[in-house]
């Protein structure tokens, strides 16, 4: 084209929600699965802004079969009247104008989690098609829309909607009456919305998520207390006494959560029936502790201290940009209100667990309301600490015994929420909380209250405190003895060999990259493994017996034992969240215990320590267990001098009876190990350390919630929980499963 030929008439105007069908993007980040679950949680955190608001507490989302989506809420209802300014009805206002809504009035919503309006309106002109019905004033009220254009579907089974019936869209710019299906309880309130995600804007690749519904869900759940939200899905079928239809009509059975996390059935009301019949799977998240709750479910480990609250509300003055009577914007001072609501604890271990809220919506990077609280609790715990550093063994006098953010984060559970009408955020992300006004809130109000509890002075958490105030402080010496230790043990020549522990039989400098580390259960097999080592590369550390469980010990506990402490000094890469694994002087670390019950016990131990202090180890696959024969069998006749190794006494009879059936004699004297110290040198070396002939199995961890969850429940304090996960999985035991 030309450049004189270009004109006005080559501009295009896209008008009202066909903008947002031809830029999806722009408003929902993706058109894959992520942009589909965003729509979801457009609808639902509409209904939820109603509970924030004091209007709802039952909260309904329903799949359907043919994947169209119901939330339904018993709010306000959106309102049917008509606005002013446009003619039309709240209801067409607020799904097909962009930037129309409540919000931003400042009258209606005073906390929220949508702010820009376009939620519903955005959804709508995403879906194929979308339903509402709202009950107000004693009726119920319905309109229907296709990709976002108001109209009327002429359904052939009214109980059976489908996007693919015959569609008459309202004639332009004219307002589209809303229409009375019903009556209802002058006091029955409500809104419904199902809509149909349009196949022709979202990747065939889209798919949803359940599971992803059920966390979001449940964590709303925690941080509107009194919120009931149901998750219904017709698509899965599960036995009951109810079918469907009928639970619709009364109280269900439900899933309810506990204020632990754990699931539990809770009848409600029953309809009789002699047989059992196939109803939807039904999840149903109620919490009434807040955010005490959602800590307590996402706290794993031993708890050190109770869960510790603070609570309250603080004042500030902001300029707005406020809607005036025409219309207009101008700017004005406003009064806000800011509710905090934060809630912590810490438990045994080094993981930090911080969740952070504005209202309802998640700040993953933090923000303004989260350095108010970690300014205000690295202010009081030093503080503390010092006041009580003879009682503590700290040494105020040494530069170096200072209290770090790092490590008063270790261990520590915590979720930080606040309420306030329009924050600012840092980005279009929602990121990071930028309202500068909440901080100095926050901390005044933790300085108060975490500050009565640190220090004790609060009645009841005397003895809390002090729990807290040792495992900082152990944390404090952890770190400073990691840094201690990757200076004095980084092995750049021989001498520095002379500063690790005299019992470690170490390898050449200079093959960092394949050198090996042997943890040898007892001094005799420590002899048998010197003669079959390469000591070009494999390093020996002897330990006694069974060393500490770290699982039930406290930090401080573990430092001052001397079998972990050698480990962690060996290693040479710290421990804690100051664990480096670039600084690790060995690629590989092999426990090699005895074939027997008690090896496998120092085998967990070990693993124990590695998991707890030392995790990337085995995250990066550095760990390993060897695998020591059982039984050796001794060839005769014309195979003399060769031999057999088995591993168990299954294969040790399969073996035999192999042997006899191709008809190789053996000597009837088989040799069964007791342990490592009864192999020569030569045959350790050939079954258990020559990296050719050897086997080794790599510790891997695939999942680290799960394997967490595993520690605490094996090595833990709890004993009935581990009582009932042997006797439960007794029958499925599998040998061939277990290392021994």
């Amino acid at each position: 084209m030309a450049a004189e030929d270009y004109g006005a008439k080559d501009l295009s105007v896209l008008e009202g929600l066909d903008a947002v069908r031809k830029r999806p993007g722009m408003y929902i980040g993706t058109t894959d699965s992520q942009g589909l679950m965003h729509c979801l949680w457009e609808i639902i955190d509409n209904s939820v802004d109603e509970a924030l608001a004091g209007f709802c507490d039952d909260i309904v989302v329903t799949l359907h079969t043919d994947g169209s989506i119901t939330v339904a809420d018993n709010g306000r209802g959106i309102p049917v009247d008509k606005e002013p300014k446009t003619g039309l009805s709240g209801v067409e206002v607020v799904l097909t104008k962009l930037h129309a809504g409540a919000k931003f009035g400042n009258s209606s919503y005073n906390a929220v989690g949508g702010l820009h309006g376009v939620g519903s309106s955005v959804v709508n002109a995403l879906s194929s098609r979308l339903d509402v019905e709202v009950d107000r004033g004693g009726k119920t009220y319905h309109m229907a829309f296709h990709q976002g254009h108001p109209g009327v579907y002429e359904d052939a089974d009214a109980a059976n909607p489908s996007p693919d019936s015959p569609f008459k869209r309202s004639r332009k710019n004219s307002p589209t009456e809303l229409e009375v299906i019903g009556k209802v309880s002058p006091k029955t309130t409500g809104t419904r919305i199902r809509y149909w995600a349009d196949p022709e804007i979202f990747n065939k690749t889209a798919q949803f998520s359940y599971e992803q519904l059920v966390d979001r869900v449940r964590q709303t759940s925690f941080l509107v207390p009194g919120l009931k939200i149901t998750v219904v899905d017709e698509s899965i079928a599960e036995t009951g006494d109810m079918a469907v239809d009928e639970m619709r009509e009364v109280d269900a059975p439900s899933v309810v959560e506990s204020t632990d996390g754990q699931d539990f059935s809770t009848p409600v009301a029953h309809v009789p029936s002699a047989q059992p019949r196939t109803h939807a799977r039904i999840e149903e998240f109620l919490h009434t502790g807040g955010v005490k709750d959602f800590v307590d479910f996402l706290s794993t480990g031993e708890p050190v201290s109770d869960i510790w609250r603070i609570q309250g509300e603080g004042t500030y003055e902001e300029e707005t940009q406020a809607v005036g009577a025409n219309g207009e914007l101008h700017a004005q001072m406003v009064k806000r209100t800011c509710g905090v609501d934060i809630a912590l604890r810490w438990v045994n271990g080094y993981d930090t667990v911080m969740r952070s809220f504005v209202n309802i919506i998640e700040t993953p990077g933090g923000g303004m309301h989260v350095d108010g609280l970690m300014n205000s609790i690295t202010k009081q715990v030093r503080k503390t600490v010092e006041a009580n550093a003879r009682k503590l063994k700290v040494n105020l006098k040494d530069s170096n015994t200072r209290i770090e953010r790092d490590d008063i984060m270790a261990g520590l559970v915590a979720v930080v929420t606040v309420r306030i009408a329009e924050p600012q955020f840092q980005g279009q992300t929602k990121d990071v909380l930028g309202t500068a006004q909440v901080k100095p809130i926050v901390t005044r109000m933790s300085d108060k209250q975490f500050g009565e509890m640190i220090s004790g002075s609060k009645r009841g958490y005397k003895d809390q405190s002090g729990r807290v105030l040792e495992k900082i402080v152990g944390e404090m010496h952890a770190r400073i003895q990691s840094r201690k230790a990757k200076e004095v043990t980084r092995r750049k020549n021989a001498l520095e060999s002379a500063s690790m522990p005299a019992k470690l039989s170490d390898c050449q400098p200079g093959n960092d990259d394949v050198a090996e580390l042997f943890i040898v259960e007892g001094d005799s097999a420590l002899g048998t493994a010197k003669a079959a080592r390469n000591a070009g590369f494999q390093a020996l550390l002897p330990i006694r017996g069974k060393i500490l469980n770290v699982q039930k010990a406290s930090i401080t506990q573990m430092l001052s034992n001397k079998e972990c402490a050698a480990i962690i000094q060996v290693v040479g890469a710290g421990s804690g969240q100051s664990f480096d694994i670039e600084q690790s002087r060995y690629h590989k670390i092999i426990m090699m215990t005895d074939a027997d019950v008690d090896g496998a016990h120092i085998r967990i131990l070990l693993l124990t320590l590695f998991y707890r202090y030392m995790r990337p180890l085995i995250e990066h696959g550095y760990v390993y267990a060897a695998v020591p024969p059982l039984h050796r069998i001794a060839l005769a006749g014309s195979h003399k001098g060769e031999y057999i190794y088995t591993y168990s006494d299954d294969e040790l009879a399969g073996k035999l009876a192999d042997l006899e059936a191709k008809r190789i004699t053996y000597n009837d004297d088989i040799q069964r190990y007791k342990g490592l110290g009864e192999m020569d040198a030569d045959q350790l070396a050939d079954t258990t350390m020559d990296p050719r002939t050897r086997m080794l199995r790599r510790i891997r961890m695939e999942d680290a919630e799960q394997a967490s969850k595993i520690f605490d429940l094996l090595m833990g304090d709890d004993v009935p929980p581990r009582k009932a996960f042997i006797v439960d999985n007794a029958d499925d035991f599998d040998r061939s499963k277990i290392d021994t």
